[in-house]
């Protein structure tokens, strides 16, 4: 039980302070820290008190440690359910208003302090009233499990990552209420001790989620800080390479330029020649060191009023004349207001439409869509090209990195897209298979752009003419 209390304890404060704006993350630390407090319950009964009695000289640590092991027994008996159907309802995506949210939690915690106030207190055989709190926490277990088995992945790609949170959160759960709960109404008692297995089992698939697909988004939390990280180094790396790079190209131009002049008032045409290409050559290297500059810098967002579903549309048709043999389908309706800085968001759409473009090559299918959730706006960039396996898939939101060398591509698309999300409060979210394909999700939360749904003139005159009929039939 040592292992499982750190292990639950470490998972909790992994959790906790990872996100503390997640209500989820919050909620599901509060499951882990009171599974936690049980394993501790079972480590001062079962090795530290019976360790301070056989000294006997610490009567009153013994006695102490009692009341520590009385507490954390009950609050784990009674915190695993009641923090786990609060997780499920958070979960499950419906958001409830705050009134209404305290007071469904004032409400399930009513069976909780009935417990606490009118049954037999703790004794080590019988830590709860089993007969009674069955009745209440098992409910809680089943009615969570059901909302979180609900609940639908917003797109595909995020399947991998739901049934990650599934696997590690259901059965111990289930097995709790099994051994805490039902077996000990029936007669059977301290069967939590084979609660460990489950716990273990909930902790590796936890470990395990959040290095591949992730563990309800706390993978892209670390993702995110190294990436966040790389483009500040690449940000301040690429400053100081681009003012040495200005001056030293300045120099060279004042100077070519002085050349040239003499080299044309002496009719040196060799000379003249060579001037020419000395000059080009710093020209195009300051463009280059630019370029990257401008797709590395620290972003100044210039926010204004948007319609996000025309400025999809827009950037999307812009591509036409580089299609070649390739299909494009628009899927963006108009209506959605938001406060976005649209020159950013249409070069970061930009930027991962021409990737696409360049992946497929002169065939394929490239689909531009926009769709909505409860709390976000999703622009999705699919194409039909060769795909990446999870190894590139990884390192294709890291600056400078690319699987197709040559030409003007610096791998800085994707980051740059990232950067862009990122500054007005979202998230990059790339899904790619081998063969199959690459999507790319660009995440706007409504709150964060202030999205406000506007009701076109098309759709204003079919309401007015719907009551127009209504008011004509009544007469």
């Amino acid at each position: 039980m040592l292992f499982v209390w750190i292990a639950l304890w470490a998972v909790a404060a992994f959790m906790l302070f990872a996100d503390l704006r997640s209500s989820d993350l919050r909620r599901l630390s509060g499951v882990a820290f009171f599974g936690g407090t049980g394993a501790l319950a079972a480590v001062l009964d079962g090795r530290f008190i019976p360790y301070l009695n056989s000294l006997g000289r610490y009567e009153a640590w013994a006695s102490f440690f009692y009341h520590v092991q009385a507490a954390s027994s009950v609050s784990s008996y009674y915190g695993v359910p009641y923090f786990f159907l609060l997780f499920a309802i958070t979960y499950r995506g419906k958001k409830l208003a705050r009134k209404l949210s305290w007071a469904l939690m004032l409400a399930l915690l009513l069976p909780i302090a009935y417990c606490v106030l009118f049954t037999a207190p703790y004794t080590t055989r019988t830590p709860i009233a089993y007969a009674i709190a069955v009745w209440w926490a098992v409910p809680y277990i089943i009615a969570g499990a059901i909302l979180i088995l609900m609940r639908k992945p917003r797109h595909a790609s995020w399947s991998p990552e739901y049934w990650i949170v599934c696997l590690a959160v259901l059965p111990p759960v289930i097995f709790f209420a099994a051994m805490n709960f039902v077996l000990p109404s029936l007669g059977m008692m301290r069967m939590w001790v084979y609660n460990t297995w489950l716990v273990i089992l909930g902790v590796a698939v936890f470990v395990i989620g959040l290095f591949t697909y992730g563990f309800m988004g706390l993978s892209v939390l670390v993702e995110r800080r190294r990436l966040d990280s790389a483009l500040r180094a690449v940000t301040s790396g690429t400053a100081i390479l681009n003012h040495a790079m200005k001056n030293d190209a300045g120099k060279i131009k004042l100077f070519g330029e002085k050349m040239k002049a003499y080299a044309q008032s002496t009719s040196q045409t060799e000379l003249l020649a060579d001037i020419e290409t000395v000059l080009g050559a710093s020209r195009h290297m300051q463009e280059m060191i630019s370029r990257v500059h401008r797709r590395t810098e620290d972003l100044a967002l210039r926010l204004s009023e948007t319609d996000l579903g025309r400025l999809v549309q827009e950037t999307a048709a812009s591509a036409s004349p580089r299609l070649g043999g390739i299909k494009l389908e628009i899927e963006a309706s108009e209506g959605w207001r938001c406060r976005l800085d649209p020159a950013q968001v249409s070069e970061a759409l930009n930027n991962l439409i021409s990737n696409a473009l360049e992946a497929m090559g002169d065939q394929g299918e490239l689909g531009v869509r926009l769709s909505e959730t409860k709390r976000e706006l999703i622009v999705e960039v699919r194409d039909t090209g060769p795909g990446m396996d999870r190894r590139e898939a990884a390192r294709a939101l890291e600056p400078f990195y690319t699987s197709r060398g040559g030409g003007a591509n610096f791998g800085l698309g994707l980051p740059y897209a990232y950067h862009v999300m990122r500054k007005h409060g979202g998230t990059l979210h790339l899904d790619s298979r081998l063969g199959r394909g690459t999507s790319v999700f660009l995440t706007l939360p409504k709150k964060a752009v202030k999205a406000e749904k506007i009701m076109q003139a098309e759709e204003k005159g079919r309401l007015a003419s719907g009551a127009h009929t209504g008011l004509d039939r009544r007469g």
